[in-house]
């Protein structure tokens, strides 16, 4: 996904505050063996395109006075209760050193998978993102997970789904953590308190009265 950025020279909250009235943010691109490098977007083209999955999770093509280099969205700053980006941060990529990044977890099929449409069962999607850590050029802008084998009573773990080719997951501790749920019907998940407390009762009947 590419964007186009512009030099920013000035640089403070007076400066900023300007450079948002006429429309642009403030950004930095850091990282790399280079400086810290001051830029400014055109806001509106910014809006539209954090709304896309694939600028937060995708390493882009950032255009600055002609020439393209590859950067990574790291940190964007929103203001408190307008719908104005403040201030985002880009990170250089170095094709040669392995990169931490979170990638959107895309769940398929789990409608046709034996829990839902046997057993009306309710699936919980416990993690949507995963964070990864791979070379830039085998970072994937997100990772099918076909849910379309889950049986009632089961849950998909970590280990259960394969990773792109050049990928590692960074669990951070969590050998093998739960990425989905399989719940019973709200039906079910009621009777069974039900029908423990009838199984008691005939035997509280049964049990002889203690002596005064």
């Amino acid at each position: 996904m590419k964007f186009v950025a512009f030099e920013r020279a000035k640089q403070g909250t007076g400066a900023s505050r300007r450079l948002r009235n006429s429309g642009r943010t403030p950004a930095i691109v850091y990282g790399g063996t280079g400086e810290p490098l001051l830029i400014e977007l055109d806001h509106n083209a910014l809006w539209h395109a954090l709304k896309k999955e694939a600028f937060h999770s995708s390493i882009l093509d950032m255009e600055l006075n002609g020439k393209e280099s590859k950067v990574l969205l790291r940190d964007v700053q929103m203001h408190p209760f307008k719908q104005l980006v403040l201030h985002i941060d880009f990170q250089r990529v170095d094709a040669n050193t392995k990169l931490h990044m979170k990638v959107p977890l895309h769940y398929s099929g789990e409608e046709n998978s034996p829990a839902v449409k046997l057993d009306l069962c309710l699936v919980n999607h416990v993690i949507t993102e995963l964070e990864v850590s791979c070379l830039p050029k085998d970072l994937p802008e997100f990772i099918n997970v076909d849910l379309s084998g889950l049986k009632k009573g089961e849950s998909l773990h970590l280990a259960d789904i394969k990773l792109p080719k050049g990928v590692t997951a960074v669990t951070h501790g969590k050998a093998n953590p739960v990425l989905v749920s399989v719940v019973a019907p709200a039906e079910e998940a009621e009777a069974a308190p039900a029908a423990a407390a009838a199984e008691a009762a005939p035997a509280a009947e049964k049990a002889p009265a203690k002596k005064k």
